[in-house]
């Protein structure tokens, strides 16, 4: 049975956060290379801050030197990672690159008036009360006036704390993320990196000349007859659903039962079983198109394959588009097969037209009519021990758009998966029907 939740603090007390004294900037340990750094056209797309937490709470350790030994252990491993140091800026060619000036990390120091288990179950976004534990750069304008990466650590009165992180997403995809936190944990329990960073980029240059060779509908813009931005002047409810492996294996059944597809990833009868939900609750008109895009992590794809610890962003964004009615009419397995020539379309040729594709048009995705999911359900957010243990929650502070879905790991095994999304109140309670019906 899939099991459904709203983002809320179920424990009646006010999360209340206070800052102490001004943030901080925190350099690299030792000096580390100045100058441009160039980032791939992958990175480019995705010039947003994603916003994360980690809670931590230890029998054996208070939270006394939390922000020290955090604060120290981050200096140590920018030396490595020394771009997250710099500062955004745009390149003579008019894309984004860093600035390599070393000036360093924003880290905060703050107090919360409660216990970390006051703050409820986390694995669901809450921006507003989540988002006071990750710090905001008061009065940017863009993206070039937030630092790439913000820090905060916040106390509570039981002993634990949280680790609030503002990361931009065109330094680190969601594995190089991973890697570069679990780098930094290891250095503050004073081990070595397992992963040294593969920090050049330019491996993942444009051709020259460019070859667009596919066609790359992950950009095209689609009509929306069926005038769904009325609907999403509505408040938007906020549900999280936790489908177990039972759920995900009797999804798979059907997905498969008519023959045409013999079998499918769990992935993939997910996607398409929320995909199709979401066209029906936002009631699409029978020949509206609806798009699916999703990022497929490119690393084992190209030729030669990324290099071990490629610390940029190595996703790349596949599509599939129908119309709802067809959708709608056809079983399961009709949405599955789309899902599924969507995976298998990303090849090193369709990743190295897709970076030339921006070279010539710097086009970026139209999220019209469209739905995007994003899956974080294989990071390995519940791995990371700074010294207090591994984190007892963690996760992200906000959904980044509206058309966004999120693909959480859940439970203690980690095998059933929180999907978080946002609708329309009017959508979202179809919606929630249509998630009774596995």
């Amino acid at each position: 049975m899939v099991t459904t939740g709203t983002y809320s603090d179920k424990s009646g007390v006010e999360l209340i956060v206070t800052r102490m004294g001004e943030p901080t900037l925190v350099q690299p340990f030792e000096e580390t290379e100045k100058g441009l750094y160039f980032l791939s056209n992958l990175d480019q797309n995705i010039a947003v801050i994603v916003r994360t937490i980690y809670c931590f709470k230890s029998e054996e350790k208070g939270n006394e030197m939390a922000a020290e030994v955090i604060k120290d252990a981050l200096s140590k491993v920018l030396v490595h990672y020394h771009p997250a140091a710099g500062r955004l800026t745009i390149s003579s060619e008019g894309k984004l690159i860093v600035d390599c000036t070393n000036e360093g990390a924003v880290f905060v120091e703050a107090e919360a008036n409660c216990n970390i288990e006051d703050i409820g179950d986390h694995t669901k976004p809450d921006p507003m009360t989540l988002g006071k534990l990750v710090y905001d750069v008061p009065g940017a304008k863009n993206i070039l006036e937030i630092p790439p990466l913000v820090v905060q650590v916040t106390k509570f009165k039981c002993g634990g704390f949280v680790l609030g992180l503002g990361m931009n997403h065109n330094l680190f995809d969601g594995i190089a993320a991973m890697e570069f936190i679990s780098s930094w944990s290891r250095t503050a329990r004073g081990l070595p990196l397992e992963v040294p960073p593969f920090l050049d980029r330019t491996i993942l240059n444009a051709r020259n000349p460019p070859l667009v060779e596919f066609p790359h509908d992950e950009f095209a813009e689609i009509e929306d007859v069926s005038n769904t931005v009325d609907l999403y002047k509505e408040e938007l409810a906020y549900r999280s659903f936790c489908f177990s492996p039972d759920d995900i294996q009797r999804l798979k059944i059907k997905a498969t039962a008519d023959g045409d597809m013999p079998t499918c990833t769990s992935f993939e009868a997910l996607s398409a079983f929320v995909w199709k939900a979401r066209t029906e609750a936002l009631q699409m008109k029978p020949d509206q198109k609806t798009k699916l895009l999703f990022a497929v992590d490119g690393r084992s794809r190209f030729e030669p394959p990324l290099p071990e610890g490629y610390s940029g962003n190595g996703i790349v964004l596949t599509n599939s588009i129908c119309k709802a009615g067809e959708q709608i009419e056809n079983p399961l397995s009709f949405t599955v097969k789309l899902v599924h020539e969507a995976v298998k379309m990303i090849t090193d040729g369709y990743m190295r037209s897709a970076i030339d594709y921006f070279e010539v048009t710097r086009a970026r995705p139209s999220l019209a009519s469209t739905l995007l999911i994003t899956t974080w359900s294989k990071l390995s957010f519940h791995a990371q021990d700074f010294g207090w243990g591994e984190p007892i929650m963690s996760g992200p502070v906000a959904l980044p758009e509206k058309e966004v879905i999120l693909f959480l790991s859940h439970g203690k095994q980690r095998k059933s998966v929180n999907v978080l999304l946002g609708l329309p109140v009017s959508a979202m309670k179809t919606f929630e029907e249509l998630m009774k019906h596995i």
